[in-house]
């Protein structure tokens, strides 16, 4: 099993290697990320349950250890997040079903 804690050190310390390489990179990333607390219109918890949504359905073990840390630390509830999680695998299942019926409107046009 993945040590969390350790893996989140290790990456931040990568990220800030990538910032000393790519500074402009990292800034644009940085700028992108502080977008939505500008407006703040769903609040820093909701914004970071959101992100956990996107970091499952995307895959992304960075995402998932950053914006986990922090939900918790907004006092997002493990029921929260588990609720928000719910949403990653419909919104999955979901586009698992709409692109089964583009395999089976494939099938028939290749068919003919």
């Amino acid at each position: 099993m993945l040590d969390w804690k350790e893996y989140r050190t290790e990456l931040f310390g990568r990220v800030g290697e990538l910032a000393k390489l790519a500074p402009e990179t990292v800034k644009g990333y940085q700028t992108l990320s502080a977008a939505g607390q500008k407006s703040n219109h769903l609040g820093a918890k909701q914004r970071e349950l959101i992100a956990l949504a996107v970091a499952v359905t995307l895959r992304c073990d960075g995402c998932i250890v950053v914006h986990t840390t922090e939900a918790e630390k907004l006092g997002a509830t493990r029921e929260e997040i588990a609720e928000a999680l719910g949403v990653a695998i419909s919104v999955n299942a979901g586009a698992a079903l709409v692109y089964s019926a583009r395999v089976l409107h494939a099938a028939e046009a290749i068919a003919s």
